[in-house]
């Protein structure tokens, strides 16, 4: 009688956590889409801005944020799938191995600023890239290789090692099981923490603030090192700057409507591949 008291009562913490959960998720997603709901429309979508942001649409940014976005990814999705790689199928176990684990662990948890400093100094300053796409995706990509790294080696350290073991005694090499083998049947769990990853870096602030963004552009980047506006940093110079308040507040609920929309889009484009991978899989 206790254990099922005991049970019952630990599904219903669960329950209503996960009510809890959605009422805010809900909370979150209503508050956004009625405020912003009202900005929305084809000019909106497709114009550039005009009279200090005030008017006009917002087609540069989301072009921008996009740019900011796919760059990102094409770094840190090799870079950190090789990484965990090595460390899972070819690194010795070792205390030196273990506490790269740890710091890589450790440094998904570091401050978004931290980073933007990093890249302002790294990718702007020593290295001449100036304020530019190409400053702001390499910034956002090492923002986004811990998580990458992570759920990469977790998906990697699920797969059985029976299955590397039969690969191997049918005369296959080390590489082609972890080309032919491994890989496809980790790639769910990669793709779990691209989809992460890219939640993140379109949402990011501070890292573009000091890289890549621009307060105000006219037209579309020419090349990856130009400057770019993006969603977030626009939201932020909306909310802050400027003489006309209520018209910017406006547009600011537009675009983030927009930005939630294009990362929904981005990683519902993620999970359908995810799916039928694992459909192909099995």
């Amino acid at each position: 009688m206790k254990k099922s008291v005991i049970q019952n009562s630990g599904f219903f913490l669960i329950f209503l956590s996960m009510l809890t959960t959605l009422f805010f998720l809900g909370t979150i997603i209503y508050f956004v889409v009625a405020r912003g709901a009202e900005a929305i429309s084809w000019s909106f979508l497709t114009q550039v801005p005009r009279n200090a942001m005030t008017e006009g649409g917002v087609a540069p940014v989301i072009v921008g944020t996009f740019y900011l976005t796919l760059g990102s990814m094409i770094f840190a999705v090799p870079l950190g799938l090789a990484c965990a790689i090595y460390i899972c199928e070819y690194s010795p176990k070792s205390f030196v191995v273990n506490l790269i684990r740890v710091s890589i662990n450790n440094l998904a948890g570091v401050p978004s600023v931290v980073f933007g400093l990093f890249g302002l100094a790294v990718f702007v300053n020593f290295m001449g890239f100036g304020v530019s796409i190409l400053s702001g995706s390499l910034t956002l990509g090492i923002l986004a290789l811990p998580l990458i790294i992570s759920a990469s080696q977790e998906a990697l350290m699920a797969v059985p090692h029976s299955i590397r073991e039969a690969s191997l005694s049918l005369g296959a090499s080390k590489w082609e099981t972890i080309k032919r083998i491994v890989l496809p049947t980790a790639l769910p769990g990669i793709l779990t923490g691209v989809i992460l990853s890219v939640g993140r870096v379109a949402g990011e602030t501070a890292p573009i603030l000091f890289t890549a963004a621009a307060f105000y552009k006219r037209g579309y980047p020419k090349s990856i090192f130009g400057e770019v506006m993006a969603l977030p940093y626009h939201i932020y110079a909306l909310m802050t700057e400027g003489t006309h308040p209520d018209q910017q507040r406006v547009i600011a609920y537009g675009c983030s409507l927009v930005l939630l929309i294009l990362v929904l889009f981005i990683s519902g484009f993620a999970i359908l591949l995810r799916q039928r991978q694992r459909s192909w899989h099995g």
